[in-house]
């Protein structure tokens, strides 16, 4: 008898892929280039791609119908899979990672922080943060680089901790640090096939060491807090408190759910705004109409959550930031029984891999695919590609939560900056994608700041 929802399928043919003896090359891309051995692999055998590499085979698959199966239709077959599984070392069983009743505990637990009307209340918030960002970069026109993406990391924190959490996350400059540590080693385990001892004393290790404790300080701190000044009970960490206070593990799932809230909270919209800020400097023509739209929009005021649908290029400008780097570049599962995808068998126990990173490029659904052009998102564009040709949220149960949340701080953070500031890339400093738990660049983002 099988728990998995839909019956598993047997049969199918092994999808084609590179021969054995590509390994060490395929291995040497695992490790520095994870974009382009997706990219490769799609490009050369197609839309169903077997590859392996050492003991693991990882099937990608990257097809439109091929995402709504594994992602909508037999979700219940898939678990979260290879980068997620290692960076369970500090998150646990949160929300990213966790399965089956702790999952669905955790979306109730969480789902009710994100609807419209709660969301609606908290754009003063988001324009405050972003207005206080403005005066930052404001203050440092005409003289040295700014590191944007720096920046943009501790706008995101600031709009988490007051949105969400009801806490001052600027006290704890350390966060953006020890989430490269964890990142650091999950990417590491990831290529190593974790079969190299955490014990070791390597300076990764060491270094990952010291960001778990930091990160299990500041949990155990935000939550001391807001013990000692409740509130009205209704901001996430008091309902993460709540709902966590009757399992006999409380305090290390506490823990768990709070950084995986602080990960999930501000990585992904860091990492978009930092790609729209060196695409809209690649791309003047485009940052001049984002510009006119929110002084036509806004005026000099701050945006309010009715304006969102009169932002309406810019919400096309960050759409098609995402569909070009989204923010999640690969959405791994792990196959717990045999299924057919595309034709194709997949065995129980499979690595399975969907990436809107290829997907959003895939030839088939998208013309010119690595040009940057808003205009396909434009309301009266033609809906020519299928749903699941553009997943830069995910897709099915496991749709991202607070995407609404992100795409309103995006929207502002976007036309604010651009209405008052122009960015520039410093010459001869290439953003470089860097895949690990989210897309982000390389090394940071150094921009110069001037006036609009």
């Amino acid at each position: 008898m099988t728990t998995l929802g839909t019956r598993p399928k047997r049969g199918g043919a092994v999808p084609p892929g590179p021969p054995p003896w590509a390994a060490p090359a395929l291995y040497r891309l695992l490790v520095t280039d994870r974009l382009t051995l997706l990219g490769d692999a799609a490009a050369r055998y197609g839309d169903a791609v077997r590859m392996t590499i050492g003991p693991k085979a990882i099937y990608l698959f990257n097809h439109p119908d091929h995402a709504k199966h594994v992602l909508a239709d037999n979700v219940a077959n898939y678990r979260k899979g290879i980068g997620l599984e290692e960076a369970r070392r500090v998150i646990g069983d949160g929300l990213l990672t966790s399965h089956g009743e702790v999952w669905r505990r955790q979306r109730r637990t969480i789902q009710p922080l994100f609807q419209n009307k709660r969301l609606a209340r908290q754009d003063a918030v988001i324009a405050d943060e972003a207005g206080r960002l403005v005066e930052r970069l404001r203050a440092r026109a005409g003289g040295g680089p700014v590191d944007l993406a720096g920046e943009m990391t501790g706008l995101a924190l600031g709009v988490l901790g007051r949105t969400l959490l009801d806490a001052d996350l600027g006290a704890y400059a350390s966060i953006g640090h020890a989430f490269e540590g964890v990142q650091d080693q999950a990417m590491f385990e990831m290529v190593t096939l974790r079969k190299v001892p955490l014990w070791l004393p390597l300076p990764l290790h060491l270094r990952f060491r010291r960001s778990r404790r930091e990160l299990h300080r500041i949990a155990d701190s935000l939550v001391a807090h807001r013990l000692r000044n409740p509130t009205d009970g209704e901001d996430l960490l008091s309902r993460l408190i709540d709902s966590t206070r009757h399992l006999p593990d409380a305090r290390d799932r506490l823990r768990e759910e709070i950084i995986t809230v602080l990960l999930a909270g501000h990585e992904t919209t860091a990492s978009t705004l930092s790609w729209a800020f060196h695409l809209l400097d690649r791309h003047p023509e485009v940052r001049e109409r984002l510009r006119d739209e929110a002084v036509s929009v806004l005026g000099d005021r701050p945006p309010t959550y009715q304006d969102l649908p009169r932002l309406t290029y810019t919400a096309m400008v960050l759409e098609e930031v995402m569909r070009l780097y989204p923010p999640v570049w690969a959405l791994t599962r792990v196959a717990l029984g045999e299924d057919e995808i595309g034709g194709f068998r997949v065995p129980a126990g499979a690595d399975v891999m969907i990436s809107p990173y290829t997907l959003h490029r895939h030839p088939a659904y998208w013309r010119e695919p690595d040009r940057f052009r808003p205009e396909r998102f434009a309301p009266d564009a033609p809906a020519d590609r299928p749903r699941y040709a553009y997943i830069p949220f995910g897709a099915g149960p496991r749709f991202c939560v607070g995407n609404h949340l992100g795409m309103m701080e995006a929207v502002f953070v976007l036309a604010m900056i651009t209405r008052e500031l122009r960015l520039t890339g410093v010459p001869g400093c290439r953003a470089v994608p860097e895949a690990m738990l989210s897309l982000r660049i390389r090394g940071g983002l150094p921009m110069t700041v001037g006036l609009a």
